[in-house]
């Protein structure tokens, strides 16, 4: 995943796009893997922040969109 910079409008957009593909049980399959993992409860929580968002990335806070994008891309690694 490319590294996002909050500062660029054009990464934001980009970001929030790449927020916007995820559903609701894209989210849960990822809250309960990070479970599975053992993940700490901030991360989890932050997934559930995001399942509350799914594709109302507008509403949400860019860099929480940034942070549960990481934590996507870490679970994706995981679990290969």
């Amino acid at each position: 995943m490319p590294k996002y910079d909050l500062q660029d409008p054009t990464d934001l957009d980009i970001m929030r796009a790449h927020f916007d593909n995820y559903s609701e049980e894209d989210w849960d399959e990822y809250i309960e893997l990070a479970t599975e993992k053992n993940l700490s409860y901030k991360n989890i929580n932050a997934l559930n922040s995001a399942k509350r968002k799914a594709r109302l990335s507008k509403y949400f806070n860019d860099k929480m969109i940034n942070w549960v994008l990481n934590l996507v891309e870490e679970l994706d690694q995981l679990e290969d």
